[in-house]
């Protein structure tokens, strides 16, 4: 069983468990928590809260967008108790780039319709 996280995370953390669930062949994951200081879901700290991944690889070929999506949200599932609160996906293959901004937690109320 996967020990929760208890401490907010870093960007290290977050292209560890992508690597280890994606295996992906392209993976940027930037820590933009700075820049949403005195937002919504912002911890005071200026980490661990808000991050952009730009993201390709096999594991993303032949889906649609939300099911790519919910690819990364499923490998950091995990960083969401520990103040994981808005995600900014970019899936990148051999022809475009697309990109998106979502509140994990809107997106997982999307995704379960509560």
């Amino acid at each position: 069983m996967t020990q929760p996280v208890t401490t907010p995370p870093t960007a290290a953390d977050l292209d560890a468990a992508l690597r280890t669930a994606l295996q992906p062949t392209t993976l940027e994951v930037i820590d933009e928590s700075g820049q949403h200081a005195g937002h919504a879901g912002a911890n005071g700290l200026g980490f661990g809260t808000h991050f952009r991944v730009r993201i390709g690889g096999p594991a993303f070929a032949g889906k649609g967008r939300v099911a790519q999506h919910r690819l990364v949200y499923d490998a950091l599932r995990l960083f969401t108790d520990a103040g994981l609160h808005a995600l900014a996906i970019e899936i990148q293959n051999q022809h475009t780039t697309l990109p998106t901004a979502v509140s994990a937690t809107s997106a997982d109320t999307a995704s379960t319709g509560h």
